[in-house]
């Protein structure tokens, strides 16, 4: 089936549209659980692959709160609550938009060193009733590529959650 199969899928059964590169990770990562297995992956299969990987049940970066400033000069600040590996941690950065004041404040907070290259967001459902998902795309010190994907029913939280869902990959090299 390979990429288009597997986005298909994510798509059709689970209302994510995966940007093109974000497809090919995933991809790569289904077909190396098909060739470790020796079998076909179901959906259901496929699917749980996908949920640990980028939207685990107990993740070790969560964010807990946040509150977004814009200055009169178009900065902006985050001041989030989260927690790393359940410790409750406030972290504090100042950008050009949220997304940006965030990885400055995550940076500073977990010293660790990453950039936002690409991001990528839809709605899934529709009216006051939907969610939006966030993909982000990141690269670390040594220019490793790591998607994060986000959702919530606010954009700016879903943006942050796939921040640090990127971040967590980062950490944990998966």
């Amino acid at each position: 089936s390979g990429k288009g199969g597997v986005a298909y899928i994510m798509e059709a059964e689970h209302g994510f549209s995966l940007p093109r590169r974000l497809q090919v990770e995933f991809s790569k990562t289904i077909q190396a659980v098909a060739e470790d297995t020796g079998t076909e992956i179901t959906p259901t299969a496929m699917w749980a692959e996908f949920q640990n990987l980028y939207l685990p049940a107990q993740p070790h970066l969560a964010l807990r709160s946040h509150e977004i400033v814009m200055s009169d000069t178009n900065e902006t600040t985050v001041t989030a609550q989260i927690t790393v590996d359940g410790a409750a941690t406030t972290v504090s950065g100042r950008g050009n938009g949220p997304i940006a004041a965030f990885v400055a404040g995550l940076r500073s907070a977990l010293d660790i060193e990453f950039d936002v290259v690409d991001y990528h967001e839809h709605s899934m459902g529709r009216g006051a009733d939907a969610t939006a998902v966030a993909y982000v795309e990141t690269t670390d010190a040594v220019n490793d590529t790591r998607w994060g994907i986000g959702t919530d029913p606010n954009t700016t939280t879903a943006s942050l959650n796939a921040v640090l869902g990127a971040v967590e990959r980062i950490r944990t090299r998966r």
